[in-house]
């Protein structure tokens, strides 16, 4: 191997956000990354040489070398080319969920394990908040059930009610399991691939599969954060606050942060009146309503395709900011629907997307006391247009 090509080999072990592990047919530890030394409480060196199990629970821990010799012996794997989830150990005893996938490579000093390790911590909290708000929709429908007894002159609407949220938990769970299960299968696809390629010369082979761990990892971090906004929302944990804004800086640098959502040939042209200058209102959230319309508008648009951003005075005191786009457009029947929390139009159900983005902006428009209303054509491309006022007032 090169100098050159084993600095980078060093680079994408060091800089690398999941945690990597070697060890050796006796289970100790050659080396390890920064990530996974941080992700058990270790500096890196205080791990090489120990055995592995250092980083188990005790259930692991006791049957770690049996499983090696077993491995070795017998050929049977149960994570070794495989991956599964398991618990981990950090220094100070806690334990946590993580997912392992584990490659062995024949070199000429012998035998290598390669573990590659992600934190499941953050998955597993979205899980049990999907979880806690499938048994609320559970009781609600169960109260809903048990009211339609006592208020027989109200149960048509009852059961509408009823169906609603069946439709709703639906629509969640199917969408949860898609946007968890799909990018965490190519995360552990891609892992197990990477070790199918040793050499040198299949460094091109490695960084495919890396960047589709890199995608993947940004797909999850998009929808837990739709999760954490949202979760937000309920509790009332969003709060305002208001101060000078310079509208065209704002305007450029939600542009410049939607860049990595633009699709190659896309750029956005952007149009403020000359009478417009600053606002009261908080950056914050407008930056992140402005973020979510520009990139549903290139998620939704061909290669190439423009998107606008037009700021102009509306009715006094009041602002009027519209984004364009020329894409596929909003079917008529599911227009109504479109800020519906988990709803999607039956346009885009093969492209990414968690349903929760435009109902999340709607509250965040409410917030900045403004309104927000669309005109689309399926087939010809949407207009959003967010009114908002010029100087937002104190909230008593």
């Amino acid at each position: 191997m090169t100098d050159d090509a084993a600095r980078r080999l060093r680079a994408l072990f060091e800089m690398a956000t999941d945690g990597i592990i070697t060890m050796d047919v006796r289970g100790r530890i050659e080396n390890v990354n920064p990530a996974a030394g941080r992700l058990f409480g270790y500096h890196p060196d205080e791990l090489r040489g120990r055995k592995v199990n250092v980083l188990m629970t005790t259930k692991d821990r006791e049957h770690h070398d049996g499983y090696l010799h077993r491995y070795q012996t017998t050929g049977e794997a149960h994570i070794i080319g495989i991956g599964r989830e398991v618990w981990g150990r950090r220094r100070d005893g806690t334990e946590f969920p993580l997912r392992l996938a584990v490659s062995e490579a024949q070199l000429k000093e012998g035998t290598l394990y390669t573990g590659i390790l992600h934190d499941l911590t953050d998955y597993h909290r979205a899980r049990e908040r999907v979880e806690e708000l499938n048994r609320d929709l559970e009781r609600k429908v169960a109260d809903r059930t048990a009211e339609l007894s006592a208020r027989e002159g109200e149960l048509e609407r009852a059961l509408g009610k009823e169906r609603e949220l069946n439709e709703l938990k639906s629509r969640f769970l199917s969408m949860a399991s898609h946007e968890f299960k799909t990018p965490l299968s190519t995360v552990l696809s891609s892992v197990e691939l990477i070790g199918l390629y040793p050499e040198t010369d299949q460094q091109p082979n490695r960084e495919r599969h890396i960047d589709r761990i890199k995608e993947s990892v940004r797909q999850l971090t998009e929808v837990l954060n739709d999760f954490l906004y949202l979760s937000q929302l309920e509790q009332g944990a969003v709060s305002v606050n208001r101060e000078p804004t310079d509208v065209r800086a704002l305007i450029s640098t939600a542009i410049e942060g939607s860049e990595g959502q633009l699709r190659p040939g896309q750029y956005v042209q952007m149009e403020v009146a000359d009478e417009v200058s600053t606002m009261t209102t908080d950056p914050k959230l407008l930056r992140h309503v402005l973020l979510n319309l520009l990139s549903n508008a290139a998620k939704y648009s061909a290669e190439g395709a423009e998107v606008r951003v037009d700021v102009a005075p509306a009715a006094t005191d009041r602002l009027s900011i519209r984004v364009t786009d020329h894409g596929i457009g909003i079917p008529a029947a599911d227009q109504v629907h479109l800020f519906d929390r988990f709803f999607r139009a039956g346009n885009v159900e093969n492209i990414k997307g968690t349903g929760l983005g435009l109902n999340i902006v709607q509250h965040y428009v409410d917030l900045l006391g403004g309104t927000i209303s669309f005109t689309s054509t399926e087939g010809a491309g949407s207009t959003f247009t967010v009114d908002l006022p010029q100087h937002l007032p104190e909230r008593g």
